[in-house]
Parts: C-alpha cells; sequence; structure tokens
C-alpha cells in the first residue's frame, strides 16, 4: 500500500465532468484505490464517493493505493490531475 498527497488545481475542483475523467482512469487500474480528504476516505473508483468529498480548487488530497499496479495507479491518476482533467 502506498499513498501520496496531491493538490488538486482545477479551477473546478473533483466535481462532475473532472471527476467522471477520475473515476474512469481509477477503474483502469487493478489496484483498489481512495481518495482521502481531512478525515473521510472513499472508494476512488465511485462517483458518488469522490463527489462527496467536495473537492474545489486547491485543496490537498491524499491517494492511496493497494495492488499489483499500485505504482502506476497513483502515477497516472497524479498526473490526470495535474494536466488533464481541466474543462
Amino acid at each position: 500500500m502506498i499513498s501520496r498527497n496531491v493538490t488538486v488545481r482545477i479551477p473546478v475542483g473533483l466535481h462532475a465532468r473532472p471527476a467522471t475523467f477520475f473515476i474512469q482512469k481509477a477503474n483502469s487500474y487493478k489496484s483498489s484505490i481512495w481518495v482521502e480528504k481531512g478525515d473521510r476516505r472513499v472508494n476512488a473508483k465511485s462517483l458518488l464517493g469522490v463527489l462527496s468529498l467536495g473537492i474545489t480548487k486547491d485543496t490537498e488530497i491524499t491517494l492511496i493505493s493497494d495492488g499489483v499496479d499500485e505504482i502506476d495507479a497513483l502515477n497516472g491518476l497524479e498526473e490526470l490531475i495535474e494536466t488533464g482533467l481541466a474543462d
């Protein structure tokens, strides 16, 4: 199990359309993946879970991954948050 802190720079945060892209990417990995904000942890493969965190611009979240492709999962999701989710 590994984890990494990531700051969301997307102007609208991780809501609606960006969250959908994030979940699709998370579902492409075999590992279990969670998103943590404060004291709440949700399944990164669940749209309702991710949306329930209310992740806005400049929010620091923790990505946690456990499984055979855990490193690839965190690298891919971090890159997506940093470069590929802007509308």
